[in-house]
């Protein structure tokens, strides 16, 4: 077998199960994390109380936020049946070219990748960071290789032109163009609700570990409040979206 279609089979494969297998990456981190509260010589840096110490997590947090933002707009700006969250197999009745895509073919990785660097900044750990930089690379460039694959068979030239524009994952951001379609709200929340709400709940769960570990009682209450309200709003959303049709909206 040719290495292009061997690359094309493995990121057709990673792509059906690439919700679950970098829970192995978050297994890993989150016993780093721990391992971080236990050693605290453990750190990005040596040396006692460093500057950014007391606001390390909302950096992380910050992070993780803005790869949400990322897949927000992106998705929030797309038309029926393309940037979704299928695993099943690739689809993409229309080629998106406009606003992230302007800039970058691939935002939702990007945005995706933000998001697990925000969690795996919170170990601490600068080499398990570059193992996850690594990982995130070879992982995905498959991912991408085969969704490229699909979609040159599918438009043809119309892909390829633009492709011959626009970087692959470092955005061109002088290259911006205004979105075709106006932003749905509608299709956010019917989209992009798990991700909140595992942020939070996963933010959570490591300052809370992290207290208990220390025998700290110092509990972010922001984790715990956002975990409780998106906790909420994810199951009312997921009602709506199974039970009504609040949130369809034609063409999104």
């Amino acid at each position: 077998m040719a290495l292009q279609e061997e690359f094309e089979q493995q990121g057709i494969w990673l792509f059906k199960y690439r919700s679950n297998l970098p829970i192995i990456i978050l297994v890993l981190g989150y016993a780093l994390y721990c391992y971080k509260e236990l050693h605290p010589d453990a750190y990005f840096l040596k040396g006692d109380q460093l500057w950014f110490d007391p606001y390390f997590e909302m950096i992380c947090f910050a992070v993780c936020s803005l790869g949400l933002l990322i897949r927000v707009y992106t998705v929030g700006h797309t038309p029926r049946f393309t940037s979704g969250r299928n695993t099943e197999e690739q689809v993409a009745e229309t080629l998106n070219t406009s606003g992230l895509y302007s800039v970058l073919r691939h935002p939702l990785y990007l945005g995706n990748f933000l998001m697990w660097l925000g969690l795996a900044m919170l170990t601490g750990n600068i080499w398990f960071n570059i193992a996850f930089i690594l990982f995130y690379w070879l992982y995905y460039e498959r991912i991408m290789f085969a969704e490229e694959q699909f979609l040159r068979r599918k438009f043809g030239q119309k892909y390829t032109s633009w492709a011959e524009g626009v970087p692959a994952f470092i955005p061109a951001l002088s290259q911006f163009t205004k979105p075709n379609l106006s932003f749905s709200w509608k299709k956010v929340l019917k989209k992009e609700k798990n991700g909140l709400f595992a942020m939070f709940i996963l933010f959570c769960l490591f300052d809370m570990s992290g207290e208990y570990l220390n025998e700290g009682t110092d509990y972010n209450y922001f984790f715990i409040y956002g975990t409780i309200l998106t906790g909420l709003s994810y199951v009312v959303l997921k009602f709506l979206k199974k039970k009504t049709t609040v949130l369809e909206q034609e063409g999104r």
